[in-house]
């Protein structure tokens, strides 16, 4: 017998013959309503939407008609009834179901088309909690939850997000439905109705062991890491840039952009700064009075990485720097603002993405997949600064020391660990990135910069970890590196401090590790 009722509901095509409309916001509605008129469809609704639908005078009946009950509560009980939900829940392939709603007169509805109370839009308001309760809608969740459960003979729309594939299947197909049209409509239903529960829950959640997220608003990208891997983008982009040009962002450029972000989120508040990054790595970073020195100060800590990089300012970009930058081959340009000049400038290379960067709050946690769930942490807010200083060797840094310290502090901290980060003048001269061992990062770094013909006698050293050894300090003093900052919490700091006092190193410590795996 359930084979047979199998075989019914998958050759089924059911044409529209009723339908209950009851919604918070009415906009695109009006073509709904008139296609379904048209198509003679007994329409059923409740309050604003009841009227709405006599003001385009066509004829609906009260869902009171039906109950022959009122609304009541301020509105909070509406459709909550037997003869409500038996029309939409009743298997039309049932003769149980069939005998009882004879036997009670439920009509049949065949369409349900309902959205929710605003509640996300409520709390981001800061409404007072008395009205966030009140947008916490119950009539609405439970037509949707009905709907979808039924799917089997009832369609159900939840979102206006839905209403043009609803008028292009009624239009197109003279009011009938399949049922994988009808299993899609389901589908997106129990999205909206799980993503609203989780908001909810969020909203009222104080154990920080539990963790819920719905994100609506993802998108396919070309592939993943590699080719061969799917990838996909969960997350709101257009809020957070404005593309003004370009190919399809990558996997791999938006890694790449979400670093370039955090880090020059560390400069916003300092003069002109210019980042070019690779492989989330900053391989390039300056500081100047115009933006258009800091872009090629930053440029030559490493133009050959600078090669196919992400390219970010956090001030406008203008014609000279465009010029400048056009003579690189680059993935991608971030800034807050370009002028005209610049824009058409960077624009000459087809491919070249180009993003104004918006003023959003960067989420209050980051999460990443670890082994068969996800890892959670707070982000690392904390920029070192001055005030965080504390010098523990009998040579002081002079007022330059202390500005490159703390520039290079702000690199490390947005460094891949292991990592020691060499700087000189607000110019980033080289760093070492990812590597097993401290030293190992120190060694490149040196390397590097002479590779690239950098003086490092004069430059601060930062590491994003404290020396259990003085071997890195050893090593940076015959560098020339005069001043070293890190966080220091070591029980062998006394062996780097020493060596430091013996060998007139300055070096200060924050109190803060910035590991970065």
């Amino acid at each position: 017998m359930q084979s047979q009722n199998h075989n019914y509901t998958m050759s089924t095509t059911k044409k529209i013959q009723s339908a209950l409309i009851s919604v918070f916001s009415k906009d695109g509605l009006e073509p709904i309503v008139r296609k379904l008129h048209e198509q003679n469809v007994t329409l059923y609704s409740t309050g604003g939407t009841e009227d709405f639908i006599k003001n385009l005078g066509i004829p609906v009946v009260p869902v009171e008609d039906i109950t022959s009950f009122p609304e009541i509560l301020g509105g909070r009980v509406k459709t909550l009834h037997p003869k409500i939900f038996g029309g939409i829940l009743n298997r039309q392939d049932n003769e149980s179901d069939v005998q009882q709603m004879k036997e009670f007169d439920i009509p049949q509805i065949d369409l349900v088309i309902v959205d929710l109370y605003p509640f996300e839009k409520t709390v981001a308001s800061g409404a007072s909690e008395q009205d966030i309760i009140e947008k916490i809608d119950i009539g609405g969740i439970s037509l949707i939850r009905a709907g979808a459960k039924n799917f089997k003979d009832t369609v159900i729309v939840a979102s206006v997000n839905e209403y043009g594939l609803l008028l292009d299947l009624i239009t197109e197909q003279d009011g009938a439905t399949t049922l994988e049209n009808r299993r899609l409509f389901a589908t997106k239903a129990f999205h909206v109705s799980s993503h609203y529960d989780g908001a909810i829950f969020n909203y009222f959640n104080t154990d920080e062991t539990i963790y819920k997220e719905s994100i609506a608003n993802g998108q396919v990208l070309r592939y993943g890491e590699n080719p061969h891997q799917k990838g996909f983008f969960f997350g709101d982009f257009d809020a957070m840039f404005k593309k003004l040009h370009g190919k399809e962002l990558s996997y791999n450029n938006l890694l790449d952009v979400d670093a370039a972000v955090n880090l020059i989120a560390e400069f916003k508040n300092d003069g002109p700064t210019f980042a070019i990054l690779k492989h989330n790595n900053a391989c390039g970073l300056a500081s100047r009075k115009t933006i258009s020195e800091a872009y090629l100060a930053a440029l030559a800590c490493d133009p050959t990485s600078a090669f196919g990089g992400v390219l970010i300012s956090n001030t406008k970009i203008d014609l000279e720097t465009a010029q400048e930058i056009n003579k690189l081959f680059c993935e991608v340009v971030i800034a807050p603002a370009y002028d005209d000049e610049a824009v058409t400038v960077l624009q000459e290379k087809k491919n070249r993405i180009i993003l104004v960067q918006n003023d959003v709050e960067l989420p209050a946690r980051q999460v990443r997949t670890c082994l068969n769930g996800l890892l959670i942490q707070d982000r690392n807010n904390i920029t070192d600064n001055k005030e965080h200083l504390k010098t523990v060797t009998i040579t002081e840094p002079n007022a330059q020391e202390i500005e490159d310290l703390i520039f290079a502090s702000k690199i490390c901290k947005n460094t891949k660990s292991n990592t020691i980060v060499f700087a000189k003048n607000g110019t980033l001269i080289s760093s070492g990135t990812g590597q097993t061992s401290r030293v190992d990062a120190l060694i490149q770094a040196v390397d590097k910069a002479k590779a690239f013909g950098f003086d490092l006698n004069g430059a601060s050293m930062a590491s994003d970890a404290f020396f259990p050894f003085p071997d890195c300090v050893e090593l940076a003093k015959k560098a020339g590196i005069t001043a070293v900052i890190q966080p220091g919490g070591s029980i062998k700091d006394e062996l780097s401090i020493n060596y430091c006092n013996e060998n007139n190193l300055a070096m200060v410590f924050t109190g803060t590790r910035h590991f970065k795996h």
